[in-house]
């Protein structure tokens, strides 16, 4: 088994050769393949055209894609107009053919990097204001279910691998993702990822299939890498049911596209369920949205952190900003540049942080926390 992996490395390091600069430059992050002669990447958060020569050809491109399929047990035919995998270094890589993608074979690889990202790392980045760390630190510490919530590229799953670090090292942890993703740094995690069907006939494992089973495992947590689809019901249920402290990500560009992306894909599970309790469900499960966006300069920030209060008598949801971006403008580089800040809104957690023992990790945030 180890063998064959060396093997398939070095095989899919020659068919992608054309790329291969670009595969060990660890300051790229993204690698676009737009047919054989386009080909874009992403480094610092900003995307630039390749100016190498490309591939040889479109079938030189194909016979790449093929390679990564072979490797990753999927197929690759008429049949098959897309897929994902991951290339033997663990990047997730996506898979588009003709006539799907009219410009030729796509391949887009999103860089695998060993992740040992804190909430300080975030500071020492300026996308998160030492205050808001130490805020997140205890939430999580306090079993609060949290969502991170961001467009494409805005750094969800490192936050989210950041974050996780505030959980005690003896809760255990169980994962799901679609693509391995998550490195948490905890002692007790178990990794469960879906898988497609195979070509000799074997089902699908869907992430709905690994959460009902990682409720029969004796989660203290359940970190969801991405929602995507019906499952968002399965985790606003464990949530509910005593399944506390949970982490995900979705795409959504403010805190309440997140909860109403979540009710909406509620509402895609097979459960035939009334709009108006899928919303009721969703407002009483998310304590808290962190979201992120990505700015004009390629840097990436937390623009809100984001409390949850339920429905209001229209029915509609509540957030309440705890802490907020404040841009101040750009340097002569065009860097943005701003502090997240705390609203002078404090945190309707703050009742809890005596009784659940977390004083002593208040340092920075006692504004926050109705203390002073």
């Amino acid at each position: 088994m180890v063998e064959s992996k060396e093997i398939y490395a070095k095989t899919t390091r020659h068919f992608l050769g054309p790329v291969v600069e670009l595969l060990d430059d660890p300051k790229c992050s993204e690698i676009m393949i737009n047919g054989p002669k386009t080909i874009f990447f992403e480094r610092g958060g900003k995307v630039f055209p390749y100016e190498r020569s490309g591939f040889a050809s479109t079938a030189a491109l194909l016979a790449a894609a093929r390679n990564i399929a072979e490797y990753c047990n999927r197929t690759l035919d008429r049949g098959v107009h897309a897929f994902d995998g991951r290339l033997p270094d663990g990047s997730r890589v996506h898979v588009i053919l003709p006539p799907s993608s009219r410009g030729g074979v796509c391949i887009t690889i999103r860089k695998f990097r060993k992740s040992n990202f804190t909430l300080d790392t975030f500071v020492d980045f300026g996308s998160l204001s030492a205050e808001a760390a130490e805020y997140l630190s205890i939430v999580v510490g306090m079993h609060k279910n949290l969502i991170i919530a961001g467009g494409t590229g805005t750094g969800k799953t490192s936050l989210l691998n950041g974050l996780s670090t505030a959980i005690p090292g003896a809760e255990r942890i169980v994962v799901i993702e679609d693509t391995s993703e998550l490195q948490l740094q905890q002692p007790h995690v178990v990794y469960l990822e879906a898988q497609p069907p195979s070509p000799d006939g074997i089902p699908a494992i869907t992430i709905r299939d690994l959460f009902v089973d990682s409720l029969r495992m004796r989660p203290d947590r359940i970190v969801v890498g991405e929602v995507r689809r019906g499952e968002a019901l399965d985790l606003i249920q464990s949530m509910l049911s005593g399944h506390d402290g949970s982490l995900a990500t979705v795409h959504a560009s403010t805190p309440r596209d997140a909860a109403v992306r979540l009710e909406t894909l509620c509402l895609m599970s097979d459960v035939a369920l009334p709009a108006h309790v899928a919303r009721a469900q969703v407002a009483s499960a998310i304590h808290l949205v962190v979201q992120l966006s990505r700015f004009r300069d390629g840097s990436r920030k937390v623009t809100t952190i984001s409390e949850c209060h339920g429905l209001d008598e229209k029915g509609n949801y509540q957030f309440l900003p705890i802490f907020e971006f404040r841009p101040e403008g750009v340097d002569p580089d065009g860097k943005v540049l701003g502090t997240l800040r705390w609203t002078q809104n404090p945190s309707i957690f703050r009742d809890e942080i005596v009784p659940m023992g977390m004083e002593a990790m208040v340092s920075k945030t006692k504004n926050v926390w109705g203390l002073l």
